[in-house]
């Protein structure tokens, strides 16, 4: 039973998150609908990671088994074919090799956050975007950002409903840059708790604001106390970007 390796980009708008659900939309459900109606197969598909409602993604792995062995080309053609006209994509297909998994042989996860920080609202980028209107300083964020870089207990920027054994975790990249209009943010770690991304940019932009300093966003990790966590970003301005392996 050959596995499946796919590269996939998704419009989070519609979905209630990645996993599947009984009764809504999800990421997951519209792939294995499509995969039944490629090969007749009802499959479960495994994903690299578990995004939130409305959240996006422009970089997420998932595997699938499939009984009969494919060209990966005709698998990609296939079941992009099938999810017209869902927002989801088939951006590359390989078969995988032995032993190979979509979440457990990841090694790292990268996300990136986007901010329209003007007057005007988007209207192109509805819903892809966090809209705000006071004027972020970008180097503030970075140089904050940094405090949260390493191998710290998260618990401030977990969400009550995570289902990690542990708040530990090692943040590898932590980064904040202005490009035009836009306030960037990206991280890369191996995981991530749940919320934590939306967590920390939320934080972050109180920093941008003048509202927070780097100290005060150092004080809250050291309290490990969710209610030390400025408020939490929205889902529209998140997206998965890459998985590493």
């Amino acid at each position: 039973m050959p596995r499946y390796r796919l590269l996939i980009e998704y419009d989070g708008r519609p979905y209630h998150g990645f996993q599947a659900q009984a009764g809504l939309p999800s990421v997951q459900g519209a792939l294995e609908k499509a995969i039944k109606g490629f090969c007749g197969e009802e499959l479960r598909v495994g994903a690299a990671g578990r995004t939130d409602t409305g959240v996006h993604a422009i970089g997420q792995v998932v595997h699938v088994d499939l009984a009969k062995a494919w060209p990966a080309e005709t698998v990609r053609n296939a079941l992009n074919a099938h999810l017209v006209p869902e927002p989801v994509a088939i951006l590359e297909a390989s078969v995988a090799e032995e032993g190979w998994h979509s979440r457990f042989s990841a090694t790292e996860r990268r996300y990136r956050y986007r901010i329209l920080n003007r007057m005007s609202p988007p209207a192109l980028d509805q819903g892809r975007v966090w809209h705000v209107k006071k004027p972020l300083d970008a180097e503030a964020m970075h140089d904050a950002a940094q405090v949260l870089v390493g191998h710290h207990d998260f618990t401030t920027f977990r969400d009550l409903a995570c289902q990690a054994k542990s708040p530990m975790k090692t943040l590898d990249v932590a980064r904040c840059f202005r490009d035009g209009e836009e306030v960037i943010l990206e991280f890369a770690s191996r995981s991530f708790l749940h919320r934590q991304v939306r967590s920390m940019t939320g934080t972050l932009a109180e920093v941008g604001v003048g509202r927070w300093t780097k100290a005060d966003v150092a004080e809250a990790l050291e309290a490990r106390d969710r209610r030390a966590c400025g408020p939490v970003a929205p889902a529209e301005g998140l997206y998965l970007t890459g998985v590493g392996y």
